[in-house]
């Protein structure tokens, strides 16, 4: 039914396929846990050069693990505390180029030196929020944060 695509256009182009793929993937499907499983395969499939890409979910007023592709992971963050703990707090998306000059930041994967955390939001409320880490410094650009964002305000809409 399902096969990994191969993504040639430019970086723009690419996004918006996946975030069309995302859509039609989610059409119909109000659960939660389904939802976000797929939008993490899907992220994880399209995206190159990352070693974690899934969801902390807002609970009881902290931070707990969803569903995620990679090596397994913190369990509950607090928020304000870390990358995921400040994008939830702040409610902005938080890009960090080099993880271990960020104040705070919470080591769940030793591999990782880039990420990028988007607060999902809806009817005005925390969410949780989408967390992708890199291996590499530097991975995440103004373009992927842009795209990400759109692509967290299409899922935001099926959970």
């Amino acid at each position: 039914m399902f096969h990994a695509s191969h993504y040639s256009g430019t970086i723009e182009q690419n996004y918006e396929l996946v975030i069309q793929q995302l859509t039609a993937l989610l059409e119909g499907e109000q659960d939660q846990t389904a939802n976000l499983a797929n939008a993490s395969a899907l992220l994880n499939q399209f995206l190159n050069d990352i070693n974690w890409v899934g969801f902390y979910l807002y609970k009881s007023g902290e931070l707990v693990l969803g569903p995620f592709q990679g090596l397994p992971s913190c369990v509950r963050i607090p928020i304000g505390k870390g990358v995921c703990g400040t994008a939830a707090q702040n409610k902005q998306t938080v890009r960090v180029d080099n993880v271990h000059e960020f104040p705070g930041h919470i080591a769940c994967d030793a591999a990782s030196q880039s990420e990028i955390v988007v607060p999902m939001i809806k009817n005005n409320e925390l969410v949780g929020v989408l967390d992708i880490d890199s291996p590499s410094l530097n991975r995440f650009s103004e373009l992927d944060q842009h795209y990400l964002e759109r692509f967290v305000q299409v899922l935001v809409r099926f959970i």
